[in-house]
């Protein structure tokens, strides 16, 4: 397929070439997420052991957590080539057909943001994951002529960060689902100081662990703020990154000792100074802030209801008293919540 949409695993260049190092390559070596690892270890030796494909996977959870790299692991482990594409890339049913019917024997397709699949294009996926084939329509009206094209077997690995808005239908013909959490800070530690071996950076085990519990449970931020944290300490002169370079280079940053970072605080602020602490419409917070919906949905919104700082309600959102206080605010007494503190 000549659409660069649509990429073998070695051509990706998604978060750039220092990214794609950083990866692991084998499961053994994904640090985190231990039940879905032992789990797909089982499946993985069941398919090998009965010579078949892996059945097709589902992954699911906030982003930053893996799940391209899982893919691309799965299928090594299974000895498949990867096709690496996205929901949003395909316009029409003929690009799907066509990535599928290329003649690859063993074979791996993933489809990132599956959720944003159209629904024709859904539909033309329903029976090459099950039936391995797809339906060709040529010409249009009386004239129309269909063909059943049969497909070698492959893998679909789907990933998403709103398993919500995944229909029935699709999720039902995924036989393996696994949703990917946030990581504690004990394996962030051991994914930063793996990551500064591989960039060849001294770190201190504190430093590593201040890294990692301001790196919003997630590898990619821990990554993204590690690099960064080697550029302060490389311009100041440290040789090795401690606790110390470490929380000196995250505070020029603006990551706070929660992990949060300014669209997160503005995000709370927000709430709690022009709304009261809510609730509060994310259309209302989307305009004030001036970023789009699905930012704060998929990147904002998640950490901070896991960090305890924000609640959705059926009515909208609501800042928690953790949030004011780690505002340095006074919290609202009982019935005080909804108030605007502007004049």
């Amino acid at each position: 397929m000549n659409d660069q949409r649509h990429t073998d695993a070695n051509e990706q260049q998604g978060d750039g070439v220092m990214d794609i190092s950083l990866r692991p390559k084998r499961l053994e070596d994904f640090v985190g997420q231990e039940e879905i690892k032992a789990n797909l270890k089982v499946f993985i030796e069941a398919a090998r052991q009965r010579g078949e494909v892996l059945d097709h996977v589902l992954l699911h959870g906030p982003p930053g957590l893996g799940k391209t790299t899982l893919s691309q692991i799965l299928a090594a482990e299974m000895g498949l080539e990867i096709r690496l594409t996205s929901g949003p890339a395909f316009t029409n049913a003929a690009e799907l057909i066509a990535l599928l019917s290329e003649q690859v024997d063993r074979r791996a397709i993933f489809i990132d943001e599956i959720h944003r699949l159209g629904k024709v294009i859904e539909e033309h996926l329903y029976p090459a994951m099950e039936d391995w084939r797809v339906e060709l329509i040529i010409d249009k009206g009386p004239n129309a002529r269909h063909f059943n094209l049969q497909l070698e077997p492959f893998t679909l690995i789907g990933a998403t960060t709103r398993a919500g808005l995944i229909t029935p239908a699709m999720r039902s013909r995924f036989g393996i689902v696994c949703h990917l959490d946030f990581y504690p800070a004990a394996d962030l530690a051991t994914i930063v100081t793996r990551s500064a071996g591989l960039m060849g950076i001294e770190i201190a085990p504190d430093g590593a662990l201040e890294i990692a519990r301001r790196s919003r449970g997630t590898p990619r931020a821990a990554n993204r703020l590690l690099r960064r944290v080697r550029d302060y300490a490389q311009v100041d002169g440290k040789s090795t990154i401690d606790r110390e370079a470490a929380d000196d280079g995250l505070t020029r940053l603006g990551v706070d000792h929660l992990g949060l970072e300014p669209l997160d605080r503005r995000y709370l602020r927000l709430i709690i100074e022009h709304f009261g602490g809510g609730p509060v419409g994310v259309q209302n917070m989307s305009v004030s802030l001036g970023e789009e919906t699905d930012t704060l949905e998929d990147v904002v919104e998640p950490y901070l209801i896991q960090s305890g700082l924000l609640k959705r309600t059926s009515r909208g959102r609501e800042a928690t008293t953790g949030a004011w206080t780690h505002l340095g605010l006074e919290p609202p007494l009982a019935g005080e919540e909804g108030q605007s503190l502007l004049p």
